[in-house]
C-alpha cells in the first residue's frame, strides 16, 4: 500500500507576503510572476496542490513545481523567464554589436549615412533584420537635427535675465516678445491644386510664382497670449519706431513694457535708442546671440507659417497681408498663453552636456571665448 506524498509547507515571514502582494496587485508585473505568487501565497494558508490548481485553473504540476522551487530559491526564483518554444535568434550578440558599432562610428563609402540596404549589404544579412536591431536601439541614421550653440560672452546673464522674466513676471507691467518675420513671400502655384477628398490628400504644384514679399513686426504678449502685429514693405529702423509708437498706443500709459527682442541692428539703431530714451516706459531685453529658441514670438511664427502661409495662394502682396491678419484676428478672439516652463540651471545643464559631447568628438573645438584669447595673445589663430 502507497501513501500519499504530503506537500512540504510554506512559511512566509510578514516581509516576503507584503512583497508578495504587492507584485500581485502591481500593474506592471508580468502575469506569469502574479500567478506564481498567488501559488506560493496559497500554499502558506496551508492549502493543498490540488486544491490550488482546481481554484486557480492549471495543472497541478505547475503548483507543486512552484511550492518546491520556492522552498529551494526563495522569492527571486518567481521572476525567472523560461525561455520560449519559439524561433531562437538566428544572429547572436557580437552580429549585432558589429552592426551598430559600425552604423555608429564608421560611414559608407561615397554617402553620408548608412541605410537599411546598404547596412544589409555590407553585413551579408537582410535589410528587415538591420531594420530590427535599429529599431530596437534607438538609431535612425536617416534622420539629423539641427543645432547651434551661442557664443554670445555674455550668454549667462541675459539667458537668466530673459527666463526670470518669463517665470517671474513684474507687477503693474506687462512682457512682450517682440521680433519681425521678414521675407514673408506672396506665392501663387503654377496650376491649382485639388481639394482633401476621401482617400487622397490635397495636393499643390511643387513649383510656383513668386508676387512680392512683406515684413511682419508682431508682439506676444505674455500673460494672455494675444498678438498685436503689422505688415511693413521692408524692416528697417523706421518701420521699427512705427511698430514701437503702435504698441505706445495700444497699452495704458501707466504700465511698464518689458519687450524681449534679438540682437538684429534696427533695434540697437541710434534713432530708436533715442526714442525709447524719451519713452522710458519701455524696458528691452536682449536674448542672447545664436539662441532664437528664447523668444517666444518666434513660436507663434512657427504656428502662423504652419497653419497659413505654407499652404496658402496668395496672387498679391495685399492677399497675403489680408491672409495674415485674419489669422492675426481668429487668434485674438481666443488667445492661448504660451507657457515658459523651463528654468535657467536645466538649460545651463543641458547645454554643458551637449558642450561636453562636442568635445568628445571634436577635441580640438574650442569656445569663441578662447578663440578671441589666443588671437589677442599671439596676433593669429
Amino acid at each position: 500500500m502507497f501513501m500519499a506524498r504530503q506537500a512540504k509547507p510554506v512559511t512566509l515571514s510578514e516581509a516576503d507576503r507584503q512583497e508578495l502582494e504587492k507584485w500581485v496587485n502591481a500593474h506592471r508585473t508580468p502575469q506569469q510572476v502574479a500567478q506564481r505568487c498567488r501559488i506560493v501565497l496559497a500554499a502558506s494558508e496551508g492549502r493543498k496542490d490540488k486544491d490550488i490548481a482546481r481554484d486557480m485553473k492549471i495543472n497541478f504540476k505547475t503548483v507543486a513545481l512552484w511550492r518546491q522551487r520556492f522552498l529551494i530559491e526563495g522569492p527571486d526564483c518567481l521572476w525567472e523567464v523560461a525561455p520560449g518554444r519559439g524561433r531562437k535568434p538566428k544572429f547572436n550578440a557580437d552580429t549585432i554589436e558589429r552592426i551598430i558599432n559600425t552604423t555608429l562610428q564608421i560611414l559608407p563609402k561615397g554617402a553620408t549615412q548608412w541605410s537599411c540596404r546598404t547596412m544589409a549589404e555590407r553585413q551579408g544579412i537582410s535589410k528587415a533584420t538591420i531594420n530590427r536591431i535599429w529599431q530596437s536601439h534607438g538609431l535612425q541614421p536617416h534622420r539629423v537635427k539641427g543645432f547651434k550653440l551661442s557664443r554670445d560672452p555674455k550668454f549667462l546673464e541675459k539667458l537668466t535675465d530673459v527666463v526670470g522674466l518669463y517665470l517671474n513676471p513684474p507687477e503693474k507691467a506687462l512682457v512682450l516678445c517682440v521680433d519681425e518675420k521678414s521675407q514673408i513671400q506672396a506665392l501663387d502655384r503654377t496650376q491649382p491644386g485639388l481639394p482633401l477628398k476621401n482617400g487622397r490628400c490635397g495636393t499643390m504644384t511643387h513649383d510656383y510664382k513668386r508676387n512680392g514679399t512683406t515684413t511682419l513686426f508682431a508682439a506676444l504678449e505674455l500673460a494672455q497670449g494675444k498678438v498685436i502685429g503689422q505688415c511693413y514693405a521692408r524692416h528697417r529702423h523706421q518701420e521699427f519706431l512705427k511698430f514701437l509708437k503702435r504698441l505706445d498706443a495700444e497699452f495704458p500709459i501707466e504700465m511698464k513694457l518689458h519687450m524681449v527682442l534679438d540682437n538684429y541692428g534696427t533695434h540697437k539703431h541710434p534713432k530708436v535708442k533715442g526714442w525709447l530714451q524719451r519713452h522710458p516706459r519701455f524696458v528691452l531685453h536682449f536674448i542672447p546671440t545664436s539662441s532664437s529658441w528664447l523668444n517666444l514670438i518666434e513660436r507663434w511664427f512657427a504656428e502662423l507659417t504652419g497653419k497659413r502661409i505654407r499652404r496658402g495662394v496668395f496672387v498679391s502682396v495685399p492677399a497675403l497681408i489680408a491672409a495674415i491678419e485674419e489669422y492675426l484676428t481668429v487668434w485674438n478672439e481666443n488667445p492661448k498663453p504660451l507657457v515658459w516652463t523651463a528654468t535657467v540651471e536645466s538649460i545651463v545643464e543641458k547645454l554643458a552636456h551637449c558642450k561636453q559631447t562636442l568635445e568628445k568628438i571634436q577635441p580640438g573645438c574650442t569656445s569663441y571665448r578662447t578663440r578671441k584669447v589666443r588671437k589677442n595673445n599671439s596676433g593669429r589663430l
